[in-house]
């Protein structure tokens, strides 16, 4: 959360007037920081860092004037002196620790809780190792990865064998997958096939995608079929791993109800807040291995905290043998126009990505200068344009689901007309004026659609992708499964719902789509930074575009974003 004027939320004021009602003598010094670390937290960060904001004045709007927080000393002296605040370990609804770091108590539990739990994790590496076996197992795994320099998948390997905390961090087409399936089948032949092994992602869309990478590279594994019988295919989602209850924040398994595993495997770790994180850690057994897969330059978790990111940065102290990067990419070669695009976006070269964008000619990526809404509906139509080929010959299902999986169009907001809801808007418009689907029908043949909200009870998870077809005669909304099975619905039965031509970046994690497009706003926002960028374009298999001014999206690329927590500080001891 950066030092800057705003509006302050209702939320946030709500919650320092119940903190005013608990201690009626706590001054506008202590209520001030309470608002901060309201919206630190509605913010992504995990806590606020006061002296970013001591001496500022902010939050100039029409209910707080001109509000000019105090000096550093004189804050924190204040916060002290009220029963509000606490010290690390004590019970108040505030936590002050000593570097100058505000939390919400549920917070600085979480944050404690995780950092102690992993560290704990990867200070007992596993016991009754066989090394010379094991160089003999991963050497077998491996054998087609011989050549020149060092194998990263197999030393990533090789650390998930000996530590019971592994995190492996990687780029597009490093190979985590294959990674992960190798070092389970090294696993389980060192355990004799013993071991119970569970894949689980964020979201249903993640887990669909990790449960049909994992079949496809287990099916080029030349192992004992007893070892490959034992290697799990299904994947599940985390919440409902966990035992997900509804109305509740609260999970079935915690610490005094262990998961029944040995390893836990979690895909598409970057996406993980720190409450969710905290809680799985904490409800694993002691003897589990954990291995985090993620990209740690991807963007964070909606919610709070960057935790895949500071387990990554945390890796130069305690948990150093637990992390392992993947640096080489087997799907884009080095110079290839994708890979070498996602590099100088990561790296924050902004003027590089800029150069490669302005070489006319690219098969793999193309950069367009907004001029106005008639090219993005040209460019949304041109995108979607085999998908509404399909619609107009009232394709199966399952076409329509091959189709619309080609290309998916990613914007950095929800509102505004290059936002989600106004790339929608006007694709819709332009289909209707095509004939494609008809005017004012809200469930038109075709019409995809994307849970917000899980269901339970239906087996519908936030983030799952449906599209409105036919059956019988009866208009339905089916779902693919990961193994390509349908499942459908009636509309009125769908949780909570929006429609998805155009997606959020954060929504796109976790997918990958053969064309992507990228609609950057006209005006900056502090929602525009080099992760959002960096996720996109690595979405996209074989073409990108990107629809944005030439200063909006250097700024972009050059910002690098951060989150205020203290994880990477206590993992590094």
């Amino acid at each position: 959360m950066s030092a800057a004027p705003r509006l302050l939320s209702p939320l946030s004021r709500q919650f320092a007037a119940c903190l005013a009602r608990l201690d009626p003598q706590a001054g506008p010094a202590v209520l001030q920081a309470a608002w901060l670390a309201s919206e630190a937290v509605a913010d992504g960060d995990v806590c606020v860092d006061l002296v970013a904001w001591a001496g500022q004045r902010c939050w100039n709007d029409a209910l707080s004037p001109g509000v000019v927080f105090p000096e550093l000393d004189e804050w924190e002296n204040a916060l002290r002196a009220s029963c509000l605040t606490g010290a690390p370990g004590e019970f108040a609804p505030l936590i002050l620790d000593g570097r100058h770091r505000l939390y919400l108590a549920r917070y600085w539990h979480y944050e404690s809780l995780l950092a102690t739990d992993l560290l704990a994790r990867a200070a007992a590496p596993s016991a009754d190792l066989d090394e010379e076996r094991l160089h003999r197992d991963l050497d077998q795994l491996f054998a087609s990865n011989a050549g020149e320099g060092p194998d990263w998948q197999k030393r990533a390997a090789a650390t998930a064998v000996r530590q019971r905390l592994c995190v492996i961090s990687g780029g597009p087409g490093t190979g985590k997958t294959t990674t992960v399936v190798r070092l389970q089948a090294a696993l389980q032949m060192h355990y004799r096939g013993s071991l119970v092994i569970r894949l689980a992602a964020p979201t249903g869309k993640a887990a669909a995608r990790m449960q049909e990478a994992v079949r496809g590279a287990k099916g080029r594994l030349a192992i004992p079929p007893e070892i490959l019988a034992v290697i799990p295919e299904q994947a599940g989602t985390l919440h409902r791993l966990l035992g997900a209850r509804p109305d509740s924040s609260r999970f079935r398994h915690g610490r005094d109800n262990r998961l029944p595993l040995d390893v836990l495997v979690v895909d598409e770790a970057s996406m993980i807040d720190l409450a969710l994180m905290a809680k799985l850690v904490e409800a694993l057994p002691p003897h589990a291995r954990l291995i985090l897969l993620g990209d740690k330059d991807q963007l964070s978790s909606v919610e709070a905290g960057a935790v895949f990111g500071d387990i990554c940065a945390g890796g130069e102290g305690g948990l150093a043998a637990s992390i392992a990067l993947l640096h080489k990419s087997y799907r884009f070669d080095a110079v290839g126009g994708i890979g070498k695009l996602a590099r100088a976006v990561r790296d924050g070269e902004a003027d590089g990505a800029l150069e490669l964008l302005a070489q006319d000619g690219s098969p793999d990526f193309k950069w367009i200068v907004p001029t106005g809404s008639d090219d993005l509906r040209q460019l949304l139509l041109e995108g979607y344009r085999e998908y509404g080929g399909a619609l107009r010959e009232r394709a199966a299902p399952e076409m329509l689901f091959d189709h619309f999986g080609r290309f998916r169009a990613l914007c950095a907001h929800r509102e505004g007309p290059s936002g989600v809801t106004g790339l929608n808007t006007l694709l819709e418009d332009a289909l209707r004026r095509e004939g494609i689907i008809p005017p004012r029908e809200t469930w038109y043949y075709g019409r995809p659609v994307m849970v917000t909200r899980n269901d339970y009870n239906l087996m519908l998870f936030n983030g799952d992708v449906g599209i409105v077809a036919e059956r019988d005669g009866e208009r339905r909304v089916f779902f693919q499964g990961a193994d390509g099975q349908l499942r459908d619905f009636a509309p009125g039965w769908l949780p909570q719902h929006e429609t998805v031509f155009a997606m959020t970046v954060h929504k796109s994690q976790g997918s990958e789509f053969e064309h992507v497009l990228l609609a950057l706003p006209d005006e900056s926002s502090p929602a525009l930074n080099r992760a959002l960028v960096y996720t996109a374009i690595t979405r996209a298999k074989r073409r990108i575009i990107l629809r944005a001014g030439r200063d909006i999206l250097a700024r972009a690329i050059a910002t690098q974003a951060e989150r205020v927590s203290g994880l990477t500080e206590r993992l590094r001891g």
